[in-house]
């Protein structure tokens, strides 16, 4: 007798083929194999369920009182089997209710959600979205369990684990932003002009060091900075008001413009551009929504960019 570690379950296929034919040959017909091959696969199944299965009689041949109890729960069986391995079922937007969350910073909400919502609440009115902040740790445990779907940043800040899916979306550069009628800076500011003027910090983390005064001390040079906030929404409020400048992401700065009275100059110093990404989990790579939902975020992102 043979229990499931040693029986070969294509045989229940074979079987199958042979109670409906009750005939050798047509039963290898049906699995496109020869008649030989179908008579060797009949001789396994009678070895493995330690029965005859079929006995020829003058009538045919005839399955035995062991193949007739096997006949239903093998069928059964096998239409569970094939419900199993089937392709997903195709995600829906338009009738979902799937709930998504994001990690993002406040430069990706600025950016990417009005887009992003406006296109979701179009062509999927029932789904909602969940935009979380970013971690100072990347968030590699709510990414694997399924309570975070996404992650998206700057993935030089991110530094996210290698084994994680990504997706580069664009790329952004260092700019530095005064309000027009600033009494000194009208023009692209010299280095010793940029470090002479006070300076405002936008930092989620409270730090006062940036990659900016990475740069501006392996120069020998220190920049004051008169003003820290934590979050882009009052940044350029602030600097229309004062004559502090502001250095972040051009893209931001471009939307600032269209806030306040600002001018956008570069940075005199020689930064690297920052990529933006996506990050998921390999867990949820094929999942369908979570397949369109990345879809939705790249089209927003080639939008934008």
């Amino acid at each position: 007798m043979s229990n499931l570690r040693t029986f070969d379950l294509n045989l229940l296929v074979a079987f199958d083929a042979l109670m409906r034919e009750l005939n050798v040959t047509r039963a290898a017909e049906q699995m496109f194999i020869t008649q030989s091959a179908m008579s060797h696969t009949l001789h396994k199944l009678r070895q493995q369920l330690d029965d005859p299965l079929l006995v020829k009689t003058p009538s045919g041949m005839k399955p035995t009182e062991r193949a007739l109890a096997l006949i239903d729960p093998v069928r059964a069986l096998l239409a569970e089997t094939e419900r199993l391995i089937q392709p997903p079922i195709a995600f829906d937007a338009a009738t979902s209710q799937r709930r998504f969350v994001l990690a993002a910073t406040d430069y990706i909400e600025f950016l990417l959600m009005p887009e992003l919502s406006g296109l979701i609440e179009n062509i999927a009115p029932g789904i909602d979205l969940h935009v979380k902040r970013t971690e100072t740790s990347f968030p590699v445990a709510p990414l694997e369990n399924g309570s975070l779907d996404v992650v998206l940043g700057f993935e030089s800040v991110l530094n996210p684990p290698a084994h994680l899916h990504r997706q580069y979306l664009f790329s952004d550069k260092m700019a530095c932003v005064v309000r027009q009628d600033h009494p000194l800076i009208s023009k692209p500011p010299s280095l010793d002009e940029f470090v002479a003027v006070p300076h405002m910090l936008i930092s989620r983390t409270g730090s006062n060091v940036g990659i900016i005064d990475q740069e501006l001390a392996e120069l020998g040079l220190e920049r004051r900075i008169k003003l820290i906030v934590p979050h882009f929404l009052s940044a350029p409020l602030i600097v229309a008001k004062t004559d502090m400048i502001l250095s972040l992401p051009y893209r931001i700065a471009e939307q600032f413009t269209k806030i306040a009275p600002l001018a956008i100059f570069p940075v005199p110093l020689e930064l690297p551009d920052y990529d933006l990404c996506m990050i998921w989990h390999p867990l949820r790579d094929k999942d369908p929504a979570h397949q369109w939902l990345r879809d939705k975020i790249i089209v927003i992102a080639g939008v934008i960019n």
